[in-house]
């Protein structure tokens, strides 16, 4: 593939900003806003609470919640999806009392929203459930020292969002730091609320009586980032990935140079360079700044085309190894040991074959793995890839990679 790629902003910072624009009854403008499933649903879930939201450019949104109601909550949507857990913080927030069905989402393993439930509780909130549902209540909430029993983005994203309109101050231990995370505390900070210590895993929220309407860009995906990156160096081009922020990327750009992948890094763009020699590595996912889960996967693909043993765990999901299977068909020689580790040997050509995809960023593999197979793969269940990946075929195609939309 040669060319140049923007890339998209980040699907896991829209989705709770959207959440959080629930908040205030002023408008809000949210630019640099992904055209994807996902954020397309959280937008459905704000319009039938009886939000007003109009795009105003190709990837920018106007809401105004002015008039949103609890009572007209779209609750197939809500089961439909596993980021509408974000709005759980805002609704409760501004209506005190909110009933949800369990969310849905990929299949990457269990989910329990336990760490949500328990940071709201926290607050102040009194959760019940019953027939599949969870209701919280609370007429004042309050804030309190929370030291959450993981590092849960979306736990501390609702924790964020109720946090800044409780009585009080809040602060909270082991909370995550991922950009996103520091993205929606920026949009928080906008709207009028007082946070410290964003990118630590101590957070403090000092509660204001209202927020009001801002304006916010969101930042780049480092997802879409490194997915590009591998599909780039697997593929042996040279390919130019504008509107990045490095900061943002340091262990994935380090754990590709470890690989052997040829980078230049810019202020704000990253170029993948054809590498003569790509060598196996060791990798594990951890909580941000460690290496995210979501880029595992692209990097099994990856592996698959380096010299020797890699060996890759990931300790979060016990349901993400489910690519690998679908590559050992193309050709691949790895080894699932558990749910949470695989050896892969390489390199190993791969081989046109119909596939299906498990969940998003396994969907993102399997395209890299179809473009570097020899033959034609067809790839079923494709759509689940729209939830983060903005049309995909198509800015791939303008790099030069054959792919068909059926």
């Amino acid at each position: 593939m040669r060319g140049k790629i923007r890339a998209s902003g980040m699907k896991n910072a829209a989705t709770p900003i959207i959440a959080a624009t629930l908040l205030t009854s002023e408008e809000c403008v949210i630019s640099n806003v992904p055209k994807i499933s996902d954020v397309l649903r959280m937008l459905d879930i704000l319009k039938s609470l009886g939000a007003s939201v109009e795009w105003t450019g190709d990837h920018e949104v106007k809401i105004c919640a002015k008039d949103a109601d609890i009572k007209l909550l779209d609750e197939k949507a809500v089961k439909s999806m596993r980021s509408s857990i974000l709005f759980l913080g805002p609704l409760l927030a501004r209506f005190k009392k909110v009933t949800i069905p369990e969310p849905g989402g990929c299949i990457i393993g269990n989910r329990p929203p336990d760490t949500h439930f328990y940071a709201l509780g926290k607050l102040g909130a009194k959760i019940t459930h019953e027939d599949g549902c969870f209701t919280l209540e609370a007429e004042q909430l309050a804030g309190a020292l929370i030291i959450l029993p993981e590092f849960s983005v979306t736990a501390t994203e609702n924790l964020l969002m109720a946090a800044s309109l409780a009585r009080g101050k809040t602060e909270v231990h082991l909370a995550a730091a991922e950009p996103h995370v520091q993205d929606l505390i920026k949009f928080l900070s906008k709207m009028g609320a007082n946070i410290s210590g964003a990118g630590t895993h101590t957070l403090t929220i000092e509660g204001v009586e209202k927020l009001h309407g801002a304006n916010h860009g969101v930042i780049p995906d480092q997802i879409e980032i490194g997915t590009l990156a591998v599909a780039a160096a697997v593929s042996g081009g040279e390919v130019t990935i504008e509107n990045i922020i490095p900061a943002h990327l340091d262990i994935i750009l380090l754990k590709l140079q470890e690989a052997g992948v040829n980078l230049e890094v810019g202020d704000d763009f990253l170029r993948v360079k054809p590498s003569a020699n790509l060598r196996a590595f060791r990798l594990q996912t951890l909580p941000y700044p460690g290496f995210p889960t979501d880029l595992q996967a692209p990097f099994g693909v990856l592996a698959t085309q380096c010299q020797g043993t890699t060996l890759i765990q990931d300790p979060l999901f016990e349901g993400r190894m489910g690519y690998i299977s679908e590559l050992v068909k193309m050709g691949a020689n790895a080894i699932v040991a558990d749910p949470h580790r695989v050896v892969i040997n390489g390199p190993t050509p791969m081989h046109g074959q119909e596939i299906k995809s498990f969940d998003l960023r396994a969907g993102a593999t399997l395209i890299i793995a179809g473009l570097i197979a020899s033959g034609e793969t067809t790839i079923n269940e494709a759509e689940i890839v729209d939830r983060g990946y903005e049309r995909i075929e198509e800015r791939l195609g303008k790099l030069g990679a054959k792919i068909k939309r059926v």
